[in-house]
């Protein structure tokens, strides 16, 4: 099996990591601020923001679509 040099990147993280360049098979890689794995978004600056404004954005995606598709809502109010 062959090494895929395209579906590698490459993060620097911390302050102290010098920021050199790799080349496999003559291809250099590509850098990145982000990468998500596993459904969980990774940043250079360890920070979870991304990871936030990545669930609410998909949050909002969906209610827009719920809003979109339903055209009835009956609300039924008891005491």
């Amino acid at each position: 099996m062959e090494f895929n040099v395209k579906k590698c990147k490459l993060m620097y993280v911390g302050r102290s990591n010098g920021n050199f360049e790799y080349i496999v098979n003559e291809s250099k890689l590509q850098i990145v601020d982000s990468k998500k794995d596993l459904g969980i978004i990774i940043t250079d600056d360890r920070k979870s923001s991304g990871q936030y404004l990545n669930a609410y954005n998909k949050a909002i995606r969906t209610r827009g679509m719920i809003n979109k598709t339903i055209t009835y809502m009956a609300v039924f109010m008891t005491k």
